[in-house]
C-alpha cells in the first residue's frame, strides 16, 4: 500500500494493522467489491444511534430538510460527526478502517457521513455506483470506498440494499447498460444481514436500495472515504464546528482533513 509515513501513523493511533483482514476477507474483497463485517455495533450502541438519530430528524424535519432527493419519502440526516460525538465511532473501527484502506491503499480521508431512514413504501433506488469517474480498463478503482452501517436488520422485506458482486470492475455505469436502472439486474443479491453489521464495499460497485415493503422503518449510516486530494462529500473545514474539532484527538483531526 502506497501510505505515507502520516498516514501509517494515523492507523497506528486508530489501531489499524493489517492482520484485522484475513488473506480471504481480502480476496473477497477485491474479486466481489464488498466485504460484511458483522457485530461492530453492539445492541446498547443500536439503540442509543437510533434513538438519537430519530430526535435528529423530528428536530430538522421541523424545519422542512432532510428528505432523501433520491427518494421522496425517506429521511436523510447529513455531517453527523458534527451533531453528536457517539457518531465517531463511524469513522474510527479499527477493523472497518483496515478494510477501507485496503481498498483505496493510499493516503486517503473521511468524506462524508449521512443517515438514511427508508420508511415503510418508499427506498427503492436506481443502480448506481457512489464515484462518477470511470474504472481503469483491466481493473477497478481504487479511488473511493464507503460502508454501510446497519442500524437495524437488513432483511428481504424492509428495503435491503441491493448490490451486483464484481461490478465494481465494469468500466461503464448503470445507466450506460442497462434500459432501466431501476429494474433488477441478474446478477444482483440483497445485502441481508443483522443490525450491528457493517459493509464496506468499493465506490464503483452497482448498489442501490430496495422498497420498504414492511411496516416499519429502516435505518442504515453511510461513513464514505476517499483519496486524500479528491474533495469531501461534506467539506469538513466548513461545517465542522469549532468545538467539534477542538474534541477530536490530532489523528482524528487529519482523518477529517481539519488539522
Amino acid at each position: 500500500m502506497d501510505f505515507s509515513k502520516k498516514m501509517n501513523q494515523v492507523l497506528a493511533d486508530l489501531c489499524v494493522t493489517p492482520n484485522l483482514l484475513t488473506e480471504d476477507e481480502q480476496i473477497f474483497l477485491d474479486e466481489q467489491g464488498y466485504l460484511l463485517i458483522r457485530d461492530v455495533l453492539s445492541p446498547h450502541q443500536l439503540k442509543t444511534f437510533t434513538s438519537r438519530l430519530d430526535e435528529l430528524v423530528k428536530l430538522e424535519n421541523e424545519n422542512g430538510a432532510n428528505i432523501d432527493p433520491m427518494n421522496e419519502g425517506s429521511k436523510m440526516l447529513d455531517n453527523l460527526i458534527d451533531k453528536d460525538p457517539i457518531f465517531k465511532i463511524c469513522i474510527t473501527k479499527p477493523k472497518v478502517l483496515a478494510a477501507i484502506s485496503h481498498v483505496i491503499q493510499k493516503d486517503f480521508k473521511h468524506s462524508s457521513l449521512n443517515s438514511r431512514e427508508v420508511l415503510p413504501g418508499t427506498g427503492n433506488q436506481k443502480l448506481h455506483e457512489d464515484y462518477g469517474k470511470p474504472v481503469k480498463p483491466g481493473g477497478y478503482g481504487r479511488v473511493a470506498c464507503n460502508s454501510i452501517w446497519l442500524i437495524d436488520d437488513f432483511n428481504k422485506t424492509n428495503g435491503a440494499t441491493r448490490i451486483v458482486p464484481g461490478s465494481h470492475k465494469k468500466e461503464k455505469k448503470p445507466r450506460e447498460i442497462m434500459d432501466d436502472t431501476y429494474a433488477m439486474h441478474p446478477d444482483q443479491i440483497q445485502l441481508i444481514a443483522p443490525a450491528g453489521t457493517v459493509v464496506v464495499f468499493n465506490a464503483h460497485l452497482w448498489h442501490g436500495g430496495t422498497k420498504n415493503e414492511s411496516k416499519l422503518s429502516r435505518h442504515a449510516m453511510h461513513s464514505y472515504f476517499c483519496q486524500r486530494e479528491d474533495e469531501q462529500q461534506t467539506n469538513q473545514r466548513e461545517n465542522l464546528s469549532p468545538e467539534t474539532i477542538n474534541q477530536l484527538s490530532s489523528s482524528l483531526r487529519w482523518l477529517l482533513d481539519v488539522d
